[in-house]
């Protein structure tokens, strides 16, 4: 059935079929490919930025440690700060930062194993993370996708290390820290702490939609040009192949039809010297020899007429 209607199409549709066939089949094909490559570069994308703000993080936490932890090493022994402590001051700098359109769906926590503030306390998740990261030395970074509650999150984590020993004078033993903290915090959480131990990771995260939309509208805007694209290299086909070749065979089938009627004046043109050209060319010389063999007929009519004329009149005249 679909080849007998196939076969009362007229070639341009044919090609048109043809076409949008092909342009449909690559745009299912292409979409799967188009959409994990998009997501890996949405993902390397929005990587490249929880680096950045990780970075800047820890340069907080340099900061914090090396110039202001010190200048109020005096003042700590009776009133407890937090805005001295590097994680607390990361964590206030990224909550400002957040403010900014561009980085409000990025959350920051330093997920520890054992911290003096249960705030940055790492939950099961992130404890696998920490733990891979104290098994795995040569393990400087993770990503992935994690399932929550309010949904699913993409994250990015880097490991945590006691790089200072001036880190140690609050977390190493509780008779060495300062007693406001000890009062804020109690003596329990947070201590036995060494010099280069991995305690936590530092963990950037972002909600998997803002992943998959970033995606998403690059799929469909790419997707969307190359449609608009292959619809007009169909139209342009479509306008070359009635020129080309819809036209001229309609030409040579109208003439082809008049000739086969008898009407002998009308001839065929050659408008081109490609295969329609050829095919014109062809037509022209069979109308030719027809043309000649009819004259030939009729000249042989007109031989054999004379010759019964004159064998009658010699019958006559005997």
């Amino acid at each position: 059935m679909m080849t007998l209607k196939l076969k009362n199409l007229q070639l341009r549709q044919k090609v048109t079929i043809l076409l949008a066939i092909i342009l449909i089949a690559g745009l299912c094909l292409s979409g799967f490919t188009l959409s994990a490559v998009l997501t890996s570069n949405a993902k390397s994308e929005i990587s490249s930025t929880a680096l950045v703000l990780m970075e800047t993080m820890k340069s907080v936490r340099e900061y914090t440690s090396k110039q202001i932890t010190p200048e109020l090493k005096d003042k700590l022994e009776t009133t407890f700060l937090p805005q001295s402590i590097p994680a607390y001051s990361a964590r206030e700098v990224f909550e400002i930062l957040r403010k900014k359109t561009n980085y409000e769906d990025f959350f920051y926590k330093e997920a520890t194993l054992d911290p003096t503030n249960l705030r940055d306390k790492a939950d099961g998740f992130e404890r696998k993370i920490v733990e891979r990261f104290r098994k795995e030395s040569n393990l400087t970074e993770l990503e992935g996708f994690r399932s929550l509650p309010g949904g699913d999150i993409f994250y990015i984590a880097r490991p945590l290390a006691v790089t200072e020993p001036r880190c140690l004078d609050c977390h190493s033993t509780p008779e060495r820290a300062p007693q406001s903290m000890i009062d804020r915090y109690g003596a329990t959480n947070g201590f036995g702490w060494q010099l280069n131990e991995i305690v936590g990771a530092q963990v950037i995260s972002v909600p998997a939609s803002k992943v998959i939309q970033k995606a998403n509208q690059s799929s469909f805007l790419i997707i969307t040009i190359v449609s608009v694209v292959f619809a007009a290299i169909i139209l342009l086909i479509n306008i070359f192949l009635n020129r080309q070749v819809v036209v001229p065979l309609k030409r040579i089938t109208q003439v082809a039809e008049e000739v086969s009627m008898g009407h002998t004046k009308v001839d065929f043109e050659q408008l081109s010297n490609d295969e329609i050209g050829s095919l014109a060319k062809a037509f022209k010389r069979m109308k030719f020899s027809l043309d000649k063999a009819m004259e030939r007929l009729k000249n042989t009519g007109r031989t054999r007429g004379n010759t019964r004329g004159n064998t009658n009149r010699e019958n006559t005249n005997s």
